[in-house]
C-alpha cells in the first residue's frame, strides 16, 4: 500500500524520496526492518496475551532431557509469522503481482490449517488436533489452487536468450556484451535442474508420446507434482518443529538461499550472467521472502533454546507452504531435495522408522526401530546432546546445503 502510495506521490508531485519505492532492494530492506519490528517489539505483548488466555502446549511424555519444563508455555506462536509476513508485504509490495497473490493466498490458507489444528488441541483439549485427512485435503486444495493458476495464468511467463546469428539479424538487434537479447515471454513448464545440459527440464517431454499437442496436456504431470511437493515440505516443516529455533532457524537459512535465486532469475542482467532461467516478474517476489526471513529470525528471538513461545502448527505448517509454493514460483522446485535437505531428513527419518517397525513387527512377531525416536532431532536427544547443540549443528549443515544447492547449478 505504502509502494502505491509514494509512488502517487512521485509522480504527482515529485516529492523528493519518495522514488526509492520503486527499487525492489528498499522495500526489502524495509519488509526485513518492519517484519522484525513486529515479531521482537510487539511480539513480547502477542505472548502475554497468549499466556493470560492459558494458551500453553501440552507436553506428551516422550522422556526426553528438560520436557517437563516446557509444559505450558505458549504456543500458537506462528500468529506473530503470520503478522510478521503479512503486514510488511501489505505495504511494500506489488500487490497486482501474480506471484505475490499466490504467495498471499497460500500464507492464509495453510496459516488457516495450522489455526484450527492448534485451536483444537489447545481449547477444545484434543491432543490429535485436526483430523490428519483434512489437513492433507487442505494442503491438496492449495496445490491445485497454485497449481492451476501458474499453468494458466498469462503473466506466468520464462523468455529464452536468443543466440542465434540470424535471429539477432531479423530482429535488427547488434549482439553486445552488455544486454542481452530475449525473445517474447512465453508459457511454458520448464524447470530448474541441477546436474543436466543448461539446468533446465520440461515436464511436458514425459508426455511427447501422446503426439504432437502434448504440450496442451503438461497439466497432467505438472499439476501432480505440485501438490506432491506443497504436501511433502510442508509436513516436513512440521515434523522439523520438535525443538526450540529448529524449524525457525532453518527456514531463515532456506529463505535466504531462495530470495537470492528470486532475485537473480527476475534480473535480466543476473540471469544471462549466471546463465539460469530468466522468469519476469519474480523481482518482486524478494519483498514477500525478505519479510518472511525477518518474520522468522524476528520470531526465533523468543523461540531460541529456551522458548518462551512455540510456533504452533499454525507456523510450521505455513512456513512449509511458503517454502514450496516460493520454489515452484521461481522454478527451483528440484531443488527442494537439496535446500531444504534438513525437512527432508526429518520426514525420511519418520518413514522409515514406522516402514521399518511394521515390517520388523509383522516378520518377527516384535517391532524394531532404527532410530532411538524420530524425527531424527529426537534420536539425538535420546543421545543425550543438548538441545542447543543439535540446533546449531542442523543450522550449520542447512547452511552447507543452501551453498551446495548454488554449486549444482555449475556442475552440468
Amino acid at each position: 500500500m505504502l509502494y502505491y502510495l509514494f509512488t502517487y506521490l512521485d509522480n504527482a508531485y515529485d516529492l523528493p524520496g519518495a522514488g526509492v519505492f520503486q527499487f525492489i532492494t528498499f522495500r526489502a530492506a524495509m519488509a526485513i526492518i518492519f517484519s522484525l519490528i513486529i515479531c521482537m517489539v510487539f511480539g513480547k505483548s502477542i505472548i502475554r496475551y497468549l499466556h493470560a488466555k492459558q494458551v500453553g502446549e501440552t507436553i506428551r511424555d516422550l522422556g526426553l532431557e528438560g520436557q517437563a519444563q516446557k509444559a505450558g508455555t505458549p504456543t500458537m506462536g506462528g500468529l506473530m509469522i503470520l503478522s510478521g509476513i503479512l503486514i510488511p508485504v501489505l505495504l511494500f509490495a506489488k500487490l497486482e503481482n501474480i506471484y505475490i497473490i499466490l504467495l498471499l493466498i497460500t500464507t492464509v490458507w495453510t496459516g488457516m490449517i495450522g489455526f484450527i489444528d492448534d485451536y483444537i488441541k489447545v481449547f477444545k483439549k484434543n491432543k490429535e488436533g485436526l483430523a490428519g485427512k483434512f489437513k492433507i485435503a487442505g494442503q491438496i486444495g492449495l496445490g491445485l489452487i497454485v497449481g492451476t493458476i501458474l499453468y494458466i495464468h498469462p503473466e506466468v511467463t520464462v523468455k529464452d536468450r536468443i543466440t542465434d546469428q540470424a535471429q539477432l539479424e531479423e530482429l535488427q538487434v547488434e549482439q553486445n556484451d552488455r544486454l542481452p537479447v530475449y525473445g517474447e515471454a512465453e508459457k511454458s513448464t520448464t524447470t530448474t535442474i541441477p546436474f543436466f545440459k543448461d539446468n533446465e527440464f520440461d515436464y511436458a517431454i514425459l508426455l511427447k508420446w501422446i503426439g504432437p499437442e502434448y504440450r496442451d496436456w503438461a497439466w497432467i504431470i505438472f499439476i501432480p507434482i505440485v501438490i506432491f511437493i506443497i504436501t511433502a515440505v510442508s509436513n516436513g516443516a512440521n515434523l522439523t518443529d520438535g525443538i526450540d529455533g529448529l524449524a525457525t532457524g532453518t527456514s531463515a537459512i532456506i529463505g535466504i538461499t531462495l530470495g537470492i535465486f528470486a532475485y537473480v532469475s527476475g534480473s535480466i542482467i543476473f540471469a544471462d550472467y549466471l546463465n539460469i532461467m530468466y522468469i519476469p516478474n519474480t523481482g518482486e517476489l524478494v519483498i514477500f521472502i525478505a519479510a518472511f526471513v525477518g518474520a522468522c529470525v524476528g520470531f526465533l528471538w523468543y523461540n531460541a533454546y529456551p522458548a518462551q513461545v512455540f510456533m504452533g502448527d499454525t507456523g510450521s505448517l505455513s512456513l512449509g507452504g511458503i517454502i514450496a509454493v516460493f520454489a515452484i514460483a521461481i522454478r527451483k522446485e528440484l531443488l527442494i531435495p537439496i535446500v531444504c535437505g534438513i525437512f527432508v531428513v526429518e520426514n525420511l527419518s519418520v518413514v522409515l522408522q514406522v516402514s521399518y517397525f511394521k515390517y520388523t513387527k509383522r516378520k518377527f512377531g516384535e517391532g524394531r526401530r532404527i532410530f532411538k525416536m524420530s524425527p531424527l532431532h529426537h534420536h539425538y536427544q535420546k543421545l543425550g546432546f543438548n538441545e542447543s547443540k543439535i540446533v546449531t549443528r542442523f543450522w550449520i549443515i542447512g547452511i552447507f546445503l543452501a551453498v551446495l544447492t548454488f554449486v549444482t547449478l555449475k556442475l552440468r
